[in-house]
């Protein structure tokens, strides 16, 4: 099972840098007249999904900047086998570069979410469910696909997280297989 996720995780590095590296051979850098965008990903900086709303909020030449904030339900399984959504929020800033509709990107990110966690009641000697906060830390290499006047556009991207528990100041951890997949609509 690890074997075949390593191999698949490798596979989608080299497409992502393999598109990355045809992003070089366009001709000149246009000014996105559109700057907003709302769209789907899938893995990534979410974690699991999220629908997302993005802005550039800066361009010069080949360079953009942009901010993205998401939202997303994340099942938890309680003791009791209840089920309960508890939100997520992804975070991010990405810098792409590129000309016209193809571009390298880069980013870091801040996923905080509600989790469920045990603990132990001391007068009955037994677990309660409780909700917590926690959080990752997503980074970003990729491939985005963009038009400068707006329409489709299409992410692709590996995305390691770093992952540290905010509650219990337990130990950092750093996940490298991790990929994310995003399309949405730029206006």
């Amino acid at each position: 099972m690890k074997n075949l996720f390593q191999k698949a995780f490798i596979s989608v590095l080299i497409l992502t840098f393999a598109i990355s590296l045809g992003a070089t051979a366009q001709t000149e850098p246009g000014t996105f007249t559109a700057k907003k965008g709302i769209y789907l990903e899938v893995g990534g900086s979410s974690g699991i999904y999220a629908v997302n709303y993005s802005k550039i909020f800066h361009q010069k030449g080949k360079l953009k900047l942009s901010a993205s904030a998401g939202f997303s339900m994340w099942r938890h399984e309680k003791l009791d086998s209840r089920t309960t959504w508890l939100p997520t929020v992804p975070l991010e800033m990405t810098a792409f570069y590129g000309k016209s509709n193809h571009h390298l990107e880069m980013g870091i990110g801040f996923t905080p979410y509600l989790g469920t966690s045990l603990d132990l009641v001391s007068e009955t000697i037994g677990y309660r469910d409780i909700v917590v906060i926690d959080a990752f830390i997503p980074l970003r290499v990729g491939y985005r696909y963009q038009k400068p006047e707006g329409g489709f556009f299409f992410r692709l991207g590996y995305t390691p997280i770093i992952d540290f528990p905010p509650r219990t100041g337990g130990n950092w951890s750093f996940n490298p297989y991790w990929a994310g997949l995003s399309f949405g609509k730029s206006f």
